[in-house]
């Protein structure tokens, strides 16, 4: 690697604290009317994660040098295990919510809904919620299909997300009877996502028909949260961010999985480093990632294993 792209990794770039809602057209802007902000970001090729940084040097400077960034691997070390039952988390039903169309990924817009989490002593209230395709966070070494991410701001800005993963499950005959199954898709995700096809494009909204909160609660409650300070996983990458990661998951039909996948794609940052350990970008870019790489004495028998292998 050149030292000319080193040096492009390594951009000079501002801390910025997960306070406010820095950097331009992402699902954490706040509305400044009624059109839908449409992201700048993506999640291949040149606008992908690893080269947010150059999108805006100055402003996304952490999601190539910041050293606590989300998401991880979620393995024992990483997070402290809090009951749900010990936390303060309440969702009023609402009779219909914004949904929208970012372009990076589908979210629902919660803002004034009533919806609130307690950390600490310290408030949140909910601002809105999206997905993630597949999971973000990594479940010991697990990917899941999809991950949904509840944002949620204290009076000082500061962010707080839980992050809930999405599993799937089969709609089995026997529902033609009535008889309902051990494992059923959720309710609220089934209802939420039966309005994404009025949404296919980026910039387009809807409002969902009424969304039933407490379900989503009362599964939270019944499990853990994984605990710890990360990041934004979106530009500018600000770091900490409370994160509580759901041991209960969500549940969806294979159907309905379809029709959001073919919607919003791929829209997932890879795992980062362990926490506090150095940013893998930076060690991308490194001089010692510019040291050669011998190539093998008999580069044919190489390729030969290889194509047994």
């Amino acid at each position: 690697m050149s030292s000319s792209l080193s040096r492009l990794f390594l951009v000079a770039a501002s801390v910025t604290p997960a306070l406010g809602f820095c950097g331009a057209h992402t699902h954490l802007d706040r509305r400044a009317g009624e059109e839908v902000p449409v992201s700048t970001f993506g999640y291949t090729g040149t606008v992908g994660p690893i080269l947010w940084t150059q999108l805006d040097p100055l402003v996304n400077g952490l999601c190539s040098t910041g050293t606590n960034q989300s998401p991880i691997n979620m393995v024992e070390g990483q997070f402290q295990l809090i009951p749900a039952s010990d936390v303060e988390l309440t969702i009023p039903d609402v009779e219909g919510a914004t949904f929208e169309n970012l372009g990076s990924t589908v979210e629902v817009a919660m803002e004034g809904l009533g919806g609130k989490f307690v950390l600490e002593g310290k408030t949140f209230e909910l601002q809105q919620f999206h997905f993630h395709h597949p999971s973000e966070h990594v479940d010991n070494g697990v990917s899941l299909p999809m991950e949904m991410h509840m944002v949620f701001t204290s009076e000082a800005e500061e962010i707080a997300v839980i992050g809930i993963y999405v599993d799937l499950v089969d709609i089995p005959a026997v529902l033609q009877l009535h008889i309902l199954p051990r494992r059923a898709p959720s309710r609220l995700l089934e209802t939420i996502f039966s309005s994404i096809g009025e949404i296919a494009s980026p910039g387009t909204k809807t409002t969902t028909k009424p969304l039933v909160m407490s379900e989503l609660v009362t599964l939270l409650k019944a499990g853990s949260f994984q605990r710890y300070t990360g990041s934004l996983t979106t530009p500018p990458c600000s770091e900490g961010v409370a994160w509580s990661v759901a041991t209960e998951k969500l549940l969806l039909s294979k159907s309905t999985y379809q029709a959001v996948r073919d919607i919003v794609g791929f829209n997932s940052r890879y795992p980062q480093n362990k926490l506090g350990e150095e940013n893998l970008l930076t060690i991308a870019s490194s001089e010692k990632a510019n040291s050669p790489v011998e190539a093998p004495t008999n580069s044919t028998a190489a390729l030969r294993r290889w194509l047994r292998s």
